[in-house]
């Protein structure tokens, strides 16, 4: 196409775009492998048309299975140039879960690495939508009864015959989440979708191509697959890495002059901690830190913001099946620290009572998500997929019914300011003594103790109360840790009816694969699920 009459409209479009403007540019980065915007688009062109003479049809499913990788980041532009769909697939999940998400979303093909493919082989014959493999990486490659391709080999086709095919509103990847119960589910993101939550996101923290970004959360999480996604837009570099320790993060953001990084609770935890040599060193360079999938403590909060004075915190809310949907910016946090803010732009967000309201200020409803970042839904699941995708409740219906909201199933209360406050989960609610109580609010004050790192709570059957909280924490050190000292703690900061009746101590607590506390695992540990 020529180039006065290019147009983005594709997820592939943002990569090539900066690949136009920024040829010789760093793109990517991995280890001692550091490629250019040029070198990662032929090679993704390239994987494009292997793909395409191997047999993939536009609309098919492809699993991507790796950690960290350049292949990784290469398949994923690379399945999407192709026509097909894109599946990122945790590189720490077991086999029996690839094998979950790879037979409900009718997996076509799979690209991994010669590792992740040994661990799967006795699986294949399970996976009858399976056709062909694409094998990365050195070494000997597994024996599988499958037709299999070499990465390497694909990446170098030609791309004589590349075109490009669909549209905005086709389907451009599937995420799978866990949920309450159940298994996880696929959650269906557009061309469109993903294009939205680049361009939005890269708006409200200012991202331009000067941007070194550090990439240390998984692209089956939608929040990692972003951070790939507005890099390659705006033209910035992105670096990637796995790590063990909270120091190897510390360590590359000095090494790679850093200055942008995404987490998670559990990440900033580690990295306020002590041993991360965190507050040892200066980051001059660090512009922003985003935190998101739950609420950052606020002891976290205030170690970071001391350890980094130049950088600016913004907090985050989000659902994989919307996106993001609010955000903190960051001169907000002095006033309102435990706010998740307000809508991110081109959004707009209700809080709704449970006779289809809205809440006023100070009233505790759902919240609810209108906006270009709204997923096509469940893969596999209409049923689902209407309970949480419904018309907007608040328009005609000859326009409510083509405007989906998403029923997020999270409890939020707003200020007079308008500033959201998170409140918890529908499904995680308890119930003791005729209140209802926030497992966060009390996960909160067991942090602030000091005693402890991390801190989850859910509710337990009791004959008298309903439901009694039972916390599971991590000790901060490796004294012993007095729960009874710890629970006296809490009686002098909250009402005696949402102090913990009891305390499971934990060396560290379960985590889901994006790093997550793991509240199901929590609860069938108690025989509740």
């Amino acid at each position: 196409m020529p180039e006065n009459l290019a147009m983005d409209f594709l997820t592939h479009h943002m990569f090539r775009a900066s690949a136009r403007r920024f040829p010789d540019k760093e793109a990517l980065v991995h280890g001692e492998e550091r490629l250019t915007y040029k070198e990662v688009a032929d090679r993704t062109s390239g994987l494009a048309c292997g793909l395409k003479s191997a047999g993939l049809q536009a609309g098919d499913r492809v699993g991507i299975y790796f950690d960290a990788s350049v292949a990784q980041v290469v398949s994923i532009f690379g399945v999407s140039q192709a026509g097909g769909v894109f599946v990122p697939i945790n590189g720490q999940l077991f086999p029996e879960q690839v094998t979950h998400i790879a037979k409900d979303c009718r997996m076509k093909a799979l690209i991994a690495g010669k590792t992740k493919l040994a661990s799967l082989t006795e699986v294949f014959k399970e996976i009858p939508s399976l056709e062909f493999l694409v094998v990365a990486g050195e070494g000997e490659s597994p024996a599988v009864a499958l037709p299999a391709h070499v990465f390497e080999e694909l990446c170098g086709s030609s791309t004589e015959q590349l075109h490009d095919v669909g549209t905005e509103k086709d389907l451009a990847a599937i995420l799978y989440t866990s949920g309450s119960t159940g298994k996880p589910k696929g959650v269906m993101l557009s061309h469109a979708n993903l294009m939205a939550g680049s361009s939005i996101v890269s708006t409200y923290l200012g991202i331009t191509d000067a941007e070194r970004i550090l990439a240390v959360l998984p692209f089956s999480f939608d929040a990692g697959l972003n951070q790939l996604m507005t890099a390659f837009q705006q033209g910035a570099t992105l670096v990637l890495m796995t790590f063990v320790f909270a120091m190897e993060i510390v360590q590359m953001m000095l090494k790679e002059r850093i200055t942008a990084l995404a987490g998670v609770p559990t990440v900033w935890s580690m990295l306020a901690h002590p041993a991360s040599t965190l507050q040892r060193h200066a980051f001059p360079r660090l512009r922003y830190i985003t935190n998101t999938g739950g609420a950052m403590p606020q002891s976290v909060l205030a170690t970071l913001r001391k350890a980094l004075p130049t950088t600016k915190i913004f907090l985050m809310y989000g659902l994989t099946e919307a996106f993001r949907s609010t955000y903190l910016p960051s001169e907000e946090l002095d006033r309102r620290p435990t706010s998740m803010g307000k809508a991110i732009p081109n959004t707009e967000i209700l809080v709704i009572d449970d006779r289809g309201r809205r809440c006023r200020p100070g009233e505790v409803g759902e919240l609810v998500h209108h906006g270009p970042t709204v997923s096509l839904g469940y893969w596999g699941q209409p049923e689902l997929t209407g309970r949480v995708l419904k018309p907007h409740p608040f328009l005609p219906p000859e326009v409510g019914e083509g405007e989906k909201v998403c029923y997020s199933g999270d409890l939020v209360r707003m200020d007079e300011e308008g500033f959201l406050y998170f409140v918890g989960r529908r499904d995680n609610m308890i119930k003791s003594s005729g209140f209802r109580i926030s497992p966060t609010e009390v996960e909160e004050v067991l942090l602030q103790s000091g005693k402890v790192r991390e801190a989850a709570v859910i509710g337990v059957p009791d004959e008298v109360l309903g439901q009694a909280i039972k916390a599971f924490v991590a000790p901060q050190s490796a004294e012993p840790l007095d729960s009874a000292a710890l629970l006296d703690f809490c009686a002098e900061k909250m009402p005696r009816y949402m102090v913990p009746k009891s305390v499971a101590v934990l060396d560290a607590l379960p985590k889901t694969p994006t790093g997550k506390i793991d509240y199901p695992e929590l609860r069938r540990r108690e025989g509740l699920a």
